[in-house]
């Protein structure tokens, strides 16, 4: 049994394909197909189970996979200590971010690293909750900036700040002349929701339960529409199709303090108008994970005070 090996099953759970997971470790489907084969024949036993149109896992495969990415992780770490004797930070960060807080962070913080600590670069992934969750699993990616809840998987977890929300209305809108405003109001609109998949699509149904119904009769709802990214619904309220929420960081500065608005924005205050909650506003929970085996404790580190240092507006930081 060799790390290779080890590497080649993994990749071929991960892809559930064996041309793909070959792809994946730049080597050719029969060199990896003849390494699996002879490890399943050492084991004794059948790690897959193919057909023609799909690869699966068998039950004692699964938990092979579990160990060899174990394995993988642990003989990693060799290599990371050996790197923290000359330099905790040297080498690439795996970061991965959802997608209605990578647009609104990254800016800052990728600056903030460079500066603080430029041997370390950021390598990015934006994607949902559950796919990063996943990666951070299968050690694709090193840690991950999401939003609470999400289901237990034995991580560490560093709180980084609460944000909370405000609604978005269309400037031409009525309620769009009042200073704040409060769920029951929002009821009797047309709300824009994420698309399935969306954390804070959940987090919207939250503070809106009614508008989960999609039903035209129910408490004065007329519909709900659906929109793939949270700048493609500020374009959707701009255009006057309804109303939506969005997190404070993905606020326009021009849209809160009444500096000049850009005539190319959208989402400012000239097509937009951000209304906060009457009295204490709904929020989410943003934190940092990592999985608990992972021995760069440095970089975690150096990775939480560059958030900190990034300008956060409007939210509460936490430590």
């Amino acid at each position: 049994m060799t790390l290779t090996e080890l590497k080649y099953i993994v990749a071929v759970a991960r892809e559930k394909h064996f041309g793909k997971a070959a792809e994946a470790c730049f080597v050719s489907q029969p060199t990896l197909s003849v390494a699996i084969k002879k490890l399943e024949e050492e084991l004794e036993l059948k790690i897959f189970e193919r057909n023609a149109s799909e690869i699966a896992v068998t039950p004692l495969g699964e938990e092979i996979v579990r160990q060899a990415q174990t394995v993988l992780e642990q003989a990693a770490a060799i290599k990371e200590i050996a790197k923290r004797g000359k330099d905790p930070l040297a080498g690439p960060l795996r970061l991965g971010v959802i997608y209605t807080i990578g647009p609104y962070l990254l800016p800052n913080l990728v600056r903030q690293v460079i500066e603080r600590t430029p041997q370390m670069p950021l390598m990015l992934q934006e994607n949902f909750t559950v796919k990063l969750l996943e990666q951070l699993r299968l050690g694709e990616i090193d840690c991950a900036i999401l939003a609470e809840p999400f289901p237990d998987t034995n991580l560490a977890i560093a709180p980084l700040y609460d944000e909370p929300f405000l609604a978005a209305v269309p400037v031409g809108h009525p309620l769009a002349q009042q200073k704040n405003i409060t769920s029951e109001e929002l009821k009797r609109e047309t709300m824009l929701l994420l698309g399935t998949g969306h954390c804070f699509r959940d987090h919207v149904l939250e503070v809106c339960p009614e508008f989960a119904r999609f039903s035209n009769d129910a408490e004065g709802i007329r519909k709900s529409f659906e929109g793939s990214s949270l700048e493609t619904i500020k374009h959707m309220v701009a255009a006057g199709m309804g109303v939506t929420l969005v997190p404070r960081l993905s606020v326009p500065g021009s849209a809160l303090d009444g500096s000049p608005a850009n005539a190319h924005d959208f989402g400012d205050s000239s097509f937009v108008r951000y209304l906060p909650f009457e009295g204490e506003p709904p929020t989410r929970r943003v934190v940092l994970a990592w999985r608990r085996s992972f021995t760069r404790y440095e970089a975690i580190a150096e990775l939480r005070n560059a958030i900190y240092g990034c300008e956060l507006p409007g939210v509460m930081r936490l430590s």
